[in-house]
């Protein structure tokens, strides 16, 4: 089978009216959310589909390295593929990165072509199902994510994940809150990323300790990112007080940075992000890595429910107690009020995905196991420029987000 011709289309959805989410070091501005559909076609007719990163340099590393070099190259192999791509261009670790994602697609195409689920091609599916928990709760008032996290509750949920950032004491309220909206047996994830990039208002490493111990009394499942991500040593010293489990990964982009994390004590939970962070390779890489600590693992995702399928192909192939979680973004619809609305990441699958008591159960049909609704393309095109704006408070200073969660800031700051 041979590759006929790789493409990236990217893809916005503008909101009417921007949003705007007061928390404590400032102010952030949505304007837009943004994704990206790869396409891969063969000789034969067979299309292979995966997510993509939402930024124009993604598209520019698809468009003019990964597609010149596969297309006219015979698919039997992705891993084959894939190993001989990195001894050239894929030696650039964006470019590799960017590779991950298109590699999702060449598996979906093979494994279309073989009539097997992409999780027979990595491996071998050990389960049918993932656990998800809904992940919502962006800088609100403790009542707000009280009413979120009992509203994940009610759609089958088993946990709900936030993000706090209104100063130390409504940060541990909004916990109380939750606790007491949804009962002792419901997981309650804090993800704290806001907490050190709030400038002089970020919150210390003693106010952290502080507000972990106290979080502590709620039984959280864990506290994500509480510190820069960078600061290994300030991961481990915060772990071994044993307030609560602490989770991190997703702004890692080397292997070596993912291994440190898991060999000297900086988490209990590992994260990792298919579309940004070398897709399916570097997940297959850490898992048995992580299972040997006795840690777990724990998807992130924060895009479209190709995003969602496509991890879960790889989560399956290995038990719950090594691969436990798959974030699953919990977005506004008619009824359901959430953080905001973004239509595509529905949309861009053509029938709903298969979620049973808040676990994700994954087709066994050939490739991904869905269909794509290439409608999407026209009805949601690209709008340039940044998706959100993040002003602080003090220094006075405004960080334009133009590309993924991976990075702590797109742009340099511009001085207002």
């Amino acid at each position: 089978m041979q590759i006929r011709s790789v493409r990236c289309f990217l893809l916005s959805y503008v909101f009417p009216h921007p949003v705007e989410l007061h928390y404590y070091g400032g102010v952030r501005r949505v304007v837009k959310r943004d994704a990206m559909l790869i396409r891969v076609e063969a000789d034969n007719g067979l299309v292979g589909y995966g997510p993509g990163e939402g930024s124009e340099a993604a598209e520019y590393i698809v468009r003019n390295t990964i597609a010149p070099w596969l297309e006219g190259r015979v698919l039997r192999d992705a891993d084959a593929l894939r190993v001989l791509f990195q001894t050239g261009p894929g030696k650039d670790m964006k470019t590799s990165h960017v590779y991950g994602t298109v590699e999702v697609a060449l598996y979906d195409l093979l494994g279309k072509a073989q009539g097997l689920p992409v999780a027979e091609l990595l491996g071998g599916r050990v389960r049918d199902r993932i656990a998800l928990y809904g992940s919502a709760g962006m800088y609100q008032p403790p009542e707000e994510y009280a009413r979120e996290a009992a509203l994940t509750k009610e759609l089958g949920f088993t946990a709900y994940k936030m993000r706090p950032a209104a100063g130390p004491e409504l940060d541990l309220e909004a916990v109380r809150q939750m606790r007491a909206a949804t009962g002792p047996d419901f997981g309650i994830m804090v993800d704290a990323h806001s907490w050190w990039r709030m400038g002089d208002r970020s919150y210390s490493p003693q106010t952290i300790a502080e507000l972990a111990r106290a979080l502590g009394e709620y039984d959280i499942t864990w506290l994500e990112e509480p510190l820069p991500p960078a600061d290994h040593a300030a991961y481990r010293e915060l772990r071994a007080l044993g307030h609560v489990p602490i989770a991190t990964g997703e702004h890692e982009h080397t292997e070596a940075g993912f291994l440190d994390l898991i060999h000297t004590g900086c988490a209990d939970y590992i994260q990792m992000d298919v579309v940004c962070q070398g897709g399916y390779a570097m997940g297959r890489r850490l898992f048995s890595e992580i299972r040997n600590e006795n840690l777990r693992f724990a998807f992130h995702s924060w895009g479209t429910d190709l995003e969602l399928i496509a991890a879960a192909h790889a989560g399956i192939c290995w038990p719950e107690n090594v691969v436990e979680w798959l974030e699953a973004p919990c977005y506004t619809t008619p009824g359901k009020k959430f953080m905001y609305e973004w239509p595509l990441a529905a949309e861009i699958l053509a029938e709903p995905l298969l979620i049973e008591n808040g676990d994700l159960v994954v087709p066994r049909r050939p490739g991904l196991g869905i269909e794509v609704d290439e409608s999407v393309i026209e009805r949601y095109p690209w709008q340039p420029g940044p998706w959100s704006y993040f002003t602080l408070i003090s220094p006075p200073e405004t960080h334009a987000v133009t590309s993924d969660h991976s990075v702590a800031w797109a742009e340099q700051p511009k001085k207002e």
